[in-house]
């Protein structure tokens, strides 16, 4: 039975793929060209916001988030033991398409994701009709490390059976994360962790498990890649300084940049009228109907 949570949401429903369950919600008419948002490293679908996705759906497209292994309401492992490795992740996305009958999107990865779309675009360029890379890197040597603090205000692993030391950790790791952004906002922040703490399967799981799987698949090149790419980086990312959008950008041929000025690791809420317009061009111009832009930096 699906569940219906938001306004422009077709609902909540698990679908398989390869014996996995993976919990699906779709914005928007299914007519629509189908945006695909992928996230990273232990992140429910509920990072990307409801009221994102339902901007993004306004804009004329047909918006689909999902729980990867291991978060939310999808198939969990053992913690320690995921049991898949990252090509696993990539089929995962294509069987999430599959359950929907979509031929092609346009693809949005986040952070880790962006491994995800690389591997889409290089093995998979029939399905893929552009790619976005926020918060991503090519993960070549030379470029910076995390900023100067920055391990230090990520706090030590919680018991994951103490709901509010869990809850307590992941928020002080999103402010981590967003640097010295001047958008991090911690009531909307713990208000999301609390819901996504609640509705994961093995919170031990999600903690863990992303971490411990195989990355395979990294020998693959970003020069490779043929569709239509957007990078979108923050100017204060203490995780991948910007360098790492920058060298993602050079490395992909005729990718553009964003550079969302105020932005740490994340997708902060005022820059979002700046983002979704940004993703509606890049995906209108992936179809031929808009030219594409120069890079871009935004305040």
């Amino acid at each position: 039975m699906a569940i219906v949570t938001h306004y422009l949401s077709n609902g909540e429903k698990l679908v398989k793929q390869s014996g996995v369950e993976l919990c699906v919600e779709t914005f928007g008419d299914p007519a629509k060209p189908a945006v695909l948002l992928v996230d990273g490293a232990a992140a429910s679908m509920l990072w990307w916001e409801a009221d994102l996705c339902e901007r993004i759906a306004r804009g004329g497209r047909f918006v689909i988030r999902y729980d990867n292994r291991d978060t939310g309401r999808s198939t969990c492992y053992p913690p320690g033991r995921s049991g898949y490795e990252f090509t696993d992740l990539a089929e995962d996305a294509l069987g999430v398409l599959d359950a929907l009958e979509v031929e092609r999107a346009h693809v949005v990865c986040r952070s880790m994701a962006g491994g995800i779309g690389l591997i889409l675009g290089v093995d998979h360029p029939d399905r893929v009709v552009s790619l976005t890379f926020v918060s991503s890197s090519t993960g070549e040597d030379g470029l910076p490390p995390p900023s100067k603090g920055f391990a230090d205000n990520v706090p030590a692993a919680p018991d994951p059976s103490d709901h509010a030391a869990v809850v307590d950790f992941v928020v002080a790791s999103a402010k981590a994360y967003s640097g010295d952004s001047p958008f991090f906002d911690e009531t909307a922040t713990r208000a999301l962790v609390e819901r996504d703490v609640a509705r994961a399967r093995d919170i031990a799981s999600t903690l863990t498990n992303h971490y411990a799987m195989d990355f395979d698949g990294a020998a693959r090149d970003f020069g490779d890649i043929k569709a239509p790419t957007l990078v979108v980086h923050g100017d204060r990312d203490p995780a991948l300084p910007l360098p790492h959008g920058q060298a993602l950008r050079d490395a992909i041929p005729g990718a553009k940049l964003l550079v969302l000025e105020g932005a740490g690791h994340d997708l902060p809420r005022p820059l979002w009228d700046v983002f979704v317009p940004a993703l509606i061009r890049h995906t209108a111009s992936a179809c031929g109907a808009v030219p594409p832009g120069a890079d871009e930096r935004i305040r």
